[in-house]
């Protein structure tokens, strides 16, 4: 089976890619597990916070705002709410600037959020500007621009071997043996795996496990307008979904890339510190996964082609930002593949680039 692009990763990354590129040729995707977004697709918190991350990731994000609130069902409310005890006003304060956040009176956190324990609760700060994303419906809008267009998308295809056949990339699989003109690496936790695969050489990402417990509404309350809670220096955060809450530990511990679990006493740290803002105490978990995060060196993505192979080309380090960067991201790969002008700063576009790290 032949293509002009054969994407590696079916997660945000690869699927979002193959809508793009399917307007410039034929396209294969190749996923390995027997579904699309198996592993940190599958396994996000789903925001889209557009300050959030290093400035290129912000760059990303925000070039991403008209597809989103373009896409009806894409974005629902929800608001962020930073929380902090009495001694952290310091790192509070930095939090707050760098996700422009405003500070409000506590009483005013305390109706947002009834649960929450005013002995040991100093300051709060709110924004709106923050929306959780009907991942599904974006996977899947992806996935069907790009069937529309004629791509093919093998799930249980995993990678055995990539070679170079001429002048053509040869991609074997469980599901038999492709070739293709570009290689598209979007492997998320897997992309050095497959750069090494492919003779191109890594680049140095590193995949950091993030844990998750599902947990009861605490009190019984209606969580649904709740914002997303986040402790200062990303040491927890708590968000409402589909009637009970997501916590989280935010740990970054890195990782070999494997099909994550949640590490018990992680989540337990996590938990504990969850239970210091709020005034229920967490009785049971409903659940509990993790995700592998994969970050460049710099905690940016890395998107374009490589300077040593210039048909590989990576959408890669998505970190905790891919779903909401996805649109941008995409297209941003689709214009350097065609050797079209990207809409995006050219200060941007290099700091994404992977020369960077050549």
């Amino acid at each position: 089976m032949d293509a002009d692009f054969l994407i590696v990763g079916g997660g945000i990354a690869g699927v979002s890619a193959a809508a793009r590129l399917s307007e410039l040729g034929s396209v294969l995707l190749l996923e390995a597990e027997d579904h699309l977004a198996h592993h940190a697709s599958g396994r996000s918190a789903a925001m889209y916070e557009p300050n959030y991350g290093a400035r290129p990731v912000v760059e990303l994000s925000m070039a991403s705002g008209d597809f989103f609130r373009a896409g009806e069902g894409l974005l629902s409310p929800r608001g962020l709410l930073f929380l902090a005890r009495h001694g952290e006003t310091e790192a509070f304060r930095h939090d707050a600037e760098a996700m422009e956040l405003a500070e409000i009176p506590l009483d005013r956190a305390l109706a947002m959020v009834p649960v929450l324990n005013m002995d040991v609760l100093a300051h709060a700060a709110h924004a709106d500007h923050g929306w959780d994303i009907d991942t599904d419906l974006l996977l899947q809008g992806f996935a069907r621009e790009a069937r529309g267009r004629g791509a093919r998308i093998l799930t249980s295809a995993r990678v055995n071997a990539i070679a170079r056949d001429g002048t053509r990339w040869r991609v074997d699989t469980a599901a038999g043996s492709f070739t293709a003109g570009t290689l598209v690496n979007a492997a998320g936790a897997w992309v050095d795996v497959v750069a090494r695969m492919a003779g191109v050489g890594p680049l140095g990402f590193q995949p950091m496990r993030r844990s998750m417990a599902r947990i009861p509404a605490p009190g019984g309350h209606d969580v649904s307008r709740w914002p997303m809670m986040h402790g200062v220096g990303e040491t927890w955060y708590a968000k409402p979904d589909a009637g009970a809450l997501i916590v989280s530990p935010a740990e970054e511990d890195p990782m070999d890339p494997h099909d994550a679990w949640a590490d018990d006493m992680v989540l337990a740290e996590g938990l504990a510190r969850y239970e210091e803002i709020v005034t229920e105490p967490v009785t049971r978990m409903i659940s509990n996964w993790a995700g592998l995060r994969t970050f460049s060196p710099d905690r940016s993505l890395v998107i374009g082609r490589d300077p040593r192979a210039p048909s590989f080309v990576w959408i890669g380090g998505q970190g905790g930002y891919g779903f909401q960067s996805s649109p941008a991201a995409s297209q941003l790969a689709a214009d350097l593949i065609a050797g079209r002008p990207s809409e995006l700063p050219a200060a941007t576009v290099a700091a994404l680039s992977p020369s960077r790290f050549l």
